[in-house]
């Protein structure tokens, strides 16, 4: 069977900056009532220990509550606020961080996405274990064959790991959320590179078309997932397949065993190897997967490519957090508060 010829990883060469958007939970919703302000610690930021005036009304504004019925609603809402804040800005440096250092080693694109894929596939359905927990971190997990070659691309965000760990100020980033949200940025950024070879190399032109065509949307859910924790053992032997030599049917049955199919087989075949081309040529000659492939070949060569975009977040976030349960209040941390009594008006 003919397969198209353009590769989602073909478009590597050409990376350029996209502005990362976090996407914050939605403020709760109240009833209708009064909005008032109570007289209590608040936050500062300021690192030197100085209150200003604008520190106050920062601070007295942290503290506005909402009073329906006439009762108070609890503190714990602005604590949340402060904590979803937090983690918002913290995400925000992290996607910074990668982007930037994977712009500058594009070659390491493919091992990214594998690393991410095969850190996630050590999951076991029925016992619920395993997963994109970090495991993948340990020498002898990362030596075993079906990891060959990743090495270099565990080294590199070992490093983009002291970078993130410096500016942190709710603690260190876990490896298995790092190994996802690197794997997220390659996709993101070659993406737009697809864009802008659609606009004929343009940068200035393909970021347009990525801006008003691209899913970049799409990745809300995704960047709610954040607050992963590491393991601190391997995951046990045997749970992920050799890509590049394994058989069509023994992709598609480890698929099946962590509750996927043909489809996000197809849509996963730039994390299947290097080459992305040939895994497709395999993954065509099976009767359940050819349409898929040839599904997000065309959606590829569309201006759009909304199809496949779509369709590979959604399994992306969806493999990024097999089997893990979310620290919703992960990198948050304890905040200064304003002591009024050294407050000078």
């Amino acid at each position: 069977m003919a397969v198209a010829r353009f590769s989602f990883l073909s478009n590597l060469s050409s990376l350029v900056p996209i502005s990362s958007q976090s996407q914050s939970s939605p403020p709760p919703k109240f009833s209708t009532g009064k909005i008032c302000c109570r007289k209590t610690e608040a936050v500062i930021e300021n690192g030197d220990g100085s209150i200003s005036r604008r520190d106050v009304l920062k601070s007295l504004g942290a503290t506005i509550s909402i009073v329906s019925s006439g009762s108070f609603i609890e503190t714990a809402v602005a604590a949340d606020l402060i904590q979803l804040r937090q983690r918002s800005d913290f995400l925000s440096k992290v996607k910074s961080t990668l982007y930037r250092n994977i712009k500058a080693n594009p070659e390491l694109i493919p091992s990214l996405l594998t690393l991410a894929l095969n850190d996630a596939m050590t999951y076991h359905k029925a016992t619920k274990s395993g997963g994109p927990n970090g495991s993948i971190r340990f020498s002898s997990e990362l030596s075993r064959p079906e990891n060959e070659g990743l090495s270099a691309a565990l080294n590199f965000l070992e490093e983009t790991k002291k970078e993130i760990d410096a500016y942190s100020k709710g603690g260190p980033i876990s490896y298995a959320d790092l190994i996802q949200y690197a794997a997220q940025s390659a996709v993101k950024n070659t993406f737009l590179s697809a864009a802008i070879r659609k606009a004929g190399g343009n940068e200035e032109k393909g970021n347009l078309l990525y801006t008003a065509y691209g899913s970049a949307g799409q990745w809300g859910l995704f960047d709610k997932t954040l607050g992963r924790s590491d393991t601190q053992e391997v995951d046990p032997e045997g749970r992920v397949p050799q890509w590049q030599k394994a058989s069509v049917q023994e992709m598609k049955d480890k698929f099946i065993a962590v509750g996927f199919g043909p489809r996000q087989l197809a849509v996963m075949s730039a994390f299947l190897g290097p080459d992305q081309l040939a895994t497709e040529t395999l993954l065509a000659s099976d009767p359940a997967v050819s349409p898929w492939v040839e599904k997000y070949q065309r959606s590829r060569e569309s201006v759009s490519q909304t199809n496949y975009e779509v369709d590979l977040i959604t399994t992306l976030t969806k493999l990024s957090c097999l089997g893990q349960k979310i620290n919703y209040e992960a990198y948050s941390y304890p905040i200064k508060k304003v002591d009024f009594s050294k407050l000078k008006l």
